[in-house]
């Protein structure tokens, strides 16, 4: 794989089952994930899609699975119009810390072209995932969303 990586980590006030649950289930990720609905049965070798009005916007195949610990999967984004040798992959990390959850997001294997760096929006990795895994803070520590993160 290629070595080049994207790695953001943020500490939430939240228990590991309840940030499992919003890695995992569209009732979440609708809420934080601009929309995005993610389906899966979250078992190794499965395949993960994430949706947004019925469409799919990216897919993988579950790589490994440890519940409230660990989950990687492979990422291929439909939008992608570089052809890649192998799909990047995307790792969230859990690490129980009294009463917040440490959780680290790496996504690995990545192209020049992820890295778009377009300060006031949500394309490219350094702007899409500090944004969603805010929301997604946001929402397990208020029960609300960012709101001008709201699309």
């Amino acid at each position: 794989m290629n070595d080049t990586k994207f790695v953001y980590v943020t500490y939430i006030a939240t228990t590991p089952e309840m940030l499992w649950e919003a890695l995992t289930s569209s009732y979440y990720t609708e809420k934080y994930f601009f929309k995005t609905k993610v389906q899966s049965d979250w078992t190794e070798g499965s395949k993960v899609t994430y949706s947004r009005n019925g469409e799919v916007t990216d897919f993988g195949t579950i790589l490994k699975v440890e519940p409230l610990r660990l989950l990687t999967f492979t990422w291929t984004s439909v939008a992608d119009e570089t052809p890649r040798e192998l799909p990047s992959q995307v790792t969230f990390e859990l690490k129980p810390m009294e009463m917040t959850v440490k959780l680290k997001l790496t996504h690995e294997n990545l192209m020049p072209v992820d890295w778009v760096d377009a300060d006031d929006t949500f394309e490219g990795l350094n702007n899409g995932w500090p944004a969603i895994l805010s929301n997604l803070k946001s929402l397990l520590e208020t029960e609300r969303t960012l709101p001008s993160l709201s699309i």
